[in-house]
């Protein structure tokens, strides 16, 4: 079931150097929320450290919270391999693992977490994933085929079936069309807004026109210079973001003025 996520003041460091400042949002259930801003500006940090993926960084810390439906994920005693179980991560780079066939793609984190069950059920979730993903036509009949055989936008399509297996509550995205066609990207767009119905999205974004196409709300980021920390400038519905913005450094960064 998707849930609400709330980051409250969050600070995030590599070793000494603060590479975001004070970040307070909400992220609304069953919503896609995009985060955009030039180069540099902190947004696939925050990304990373919704789902504690940011500490596989050496040196990286977090100060402050961030609350999935009230559980502070940074808590003493939580454990982040149950954080990522609940919010699951779709890379920049389609990341296929190259010597599993499409099925064991998909189930590739239900037999990392050892779950045992027959395999009637594992058919079940592959199905069900793929058909999630809209990639479930176009390979049903070659399931034990390599799964890095796929084109770039199915790849990408795998992998969010992958990480929906799982039946996560949070979908993040690290700019997942970048490296894709416009057609694929089209495909991935149209699936962004299916995956809302039933899961919380934030992707991460360079293209204005696919955050102003996907999303409900939108985080725009910037910092002041080099070495400082990035600061969220201005978040609200996306529409006004791109319409009628309060910050003029959003409006002149939505407008190609810089970035």
């Amino acid at each position: 079931m998707a849930k609400r996520m709330e980051l409250k003041n969050l600070n995030i460091f590599y070793g000494d150097f603060k590479a975001v400042e004070n970040v307070s949002m909400v992220i609304e259930p069953r919503s896609v929320t995009a985060f955009i801003g030039p180069s540099g500006c902190g947004k696939s940090t925050v990304l990373r450290s919704l789902d504690r993926m940011l500490e596989l960084t050496s040196g990286a810390r977090v100060e402050g919270q961030v609350l999935l439906d009230e559980q502070d994920i940074y808590a003493p005693r939580v454990d982040p391999v149950r954080v990522r179980q609940q919010i699951g991560m779709v890379f920049q780079q389609p990341n296929p693992f190259p010597t599993m066939s499409i099925r064991d793609n998909v189930l590739a984190g239900i037999q990392l977490n050892s779950r045992r069950m027959p395999k009637a059920r594992k058919d079940e979730i592959v199905e069900r994933s793929l058909k999630g993903a809209n990639l479930w036509n176009e390979v049903k009949d070659r399931l034990n085929a390599p799964g890095n055989g796929l084109s770039g936008g199915q790849q990408q399509r795998l992998c969010i079936a992958r990480a929906i297996a799982i039946q996560p509550e949070v979908l993040l995205m690290d700019e997942p069309c970048s490296a894709l066609d416009p057609v694929s990207t089209l495909a991935v767009e149209d699936l962004i807004h299916e995956l809302k119905e039933n899961y919380t999205v934030v992707i991460v974004t360079h293209n204005m026109q696919q955050a102003s196409r996907v999303s409900d709300k939108t985080g725009f980021f910037n910092i002041k210079g080099t070495g400082t920390p990035g600061r969220l400038i201005e978040f609200d519905a996306t529409e006004k973001i791109f319409t009628n913005p309060s910050e003029q450094d959003t409006e002149r960064y939505i407008t190609g003025q810089f970035g």
